[in-house]
């Protein structure tokens, strides 16, 4: 049954031509989702509205200012800690390298080269330790097993994201 129509005409506050009145009362009789609809909107639109009571604006206007307030010390901290994280991992990456770059240049270019090599053979063993479990782990793994450690790998990351996703939202409402 198509109760978009009716569900549409009960929400709206427009006029009902005679036929769509029509319409919509025999729906009304056969259907009970749509008589709820009905029902429901009739008592809201039969509700008294109350005022809020004195001071209401005042308070909201108070705990508006005060949430933007936390919210700005809040990202202040998270950026601090972002820029201090930053600087630190970047002076542990870079310490060496800078430390050999104040003493001679033949020691510098020695000691770049020797990074790069190491960066570039930790980077070979990594794949090649990737290629070999790709490769052993199927014999020793059903594939039911596999699925099951795929969809907790998978959980956990959606975890993670929700998890970032509700610390960086901003509230909502009063």
């Amino acid at each position: 049954m198509n109760h978009r129509p009716f569900e549409d005409w009960l929400l709206d506050d427009q006029p009902l031509t005679p036929e769509q009145k029509r319409d919509l009362l025999s729906h009304l009789r056969l259907c009970t989702s749509c008589s709820a609809l009905a029902e429901s909107n009739l008592a809201l639109h039969t509700t008294q509205m109350i005022s809020p009571t004195p001071g209401f604006s005042d308070r909201f206007k108070a705990r508006l200012v005060r949430r933007r307030s936390e919210q700005k010390w809040r990202q202040m901290v998270g950026i601090l800690v972002l820029v201090l994280g930053g600087l630190g991992l970047i002076s542990w990456l870079a310490g060496p390298v800078i430390q050999e770059a104040l003493s001679s240049p033949a020691e510098w270019i020695t000691t770049a080269v020797g990074y790069f090599l190491y960066v570039l053979t930790s980077l070979q063993a990594l794949g090649e330790a990737a290629a070999i479990l790709l490769r052993v782990v199927p014999s020793f793994v059903s594939p039911a097993g596999l699925f099951v450690i795929l969809m907790v790998v998978s959980g956990f990351s959606y975890l993670c994201i929700v998890s970032i996703w509700r610390v960086n939202r901003l509230p909502q409402g009063v």
